[in-house]
């Protein structure tokens, strides 16, 4: 009898954990924590000349290909694993994802100001892929009509407030 309350209490408790952060989708640890962050993807330090993501954008040609250190906000966040999310800085967006899905960022990571370390690009994309991005972010992808630039990063790194 006591290893089968044993075994229930194994079973029912890590339940109890997993409904409180119900909606929150974790798939990677964070690689540095302090009190103020955590870092997601490679450990960074301090990384040195961060500038805002619509100076990047404002300069994409000069950026193209580089790595850059860029601060923007969270606008949305793949809600399915969190395998991408849109940095957004005032009117300027870029598409975020991660160097070959090594890691994934929280999913109730918007609105967040964050740091990104990466390699930018900028790239034109068909109306297809213009559209399947809208529909993974939540847009209306009937919205689209075109090619569509896109700025992009490709993420070695980011840094999440924790609050």
């Amino acid at each position: 009898m006591t290893k089968w309350v044993i075994l229930t209490l194994l079973i029912v408790f890590p339940l109890f954990a997993i409904a409180q952060d119900a909606g929150v989708i974790r798939l990677s640890d964070p690689v540095e924590t302090t009190a103020d962050y955590e870092v997601f993807g490679a450990p960074v330090g301090s990384p040195d000349d961060v500038r805002r993501l619509s100076e990047i954008i404002e300069q994409a040609d000069q950026h193209d290909g580089q790595q850059v250190f860029v601060k923007a906000s969270v606008a949305k966040v793949c809600q399915k694993k969190g395998c991408f999310f849109i940095a957004r800085d005032g009117d300027d967006y870029a598409r975020v994802t991660f160097v070959d899905y090594s890691f994934f960022v929280p999913t109730d990571s918007g609105g967040k100001a964050v740091t990104i370390v990466g390699t930018f690009s900028k790239t034109v994309i068909g109306e297809e892929k213009a559209r399947h991005y809208a529909e993974d972010a939540g847009d209306d992808p009937r919205a689209i009509s075109g090619p569509q630039a896109e700025y992009g990063i490709v993420a070695t790194s980011v840094i999440i407030p924790k609050s």
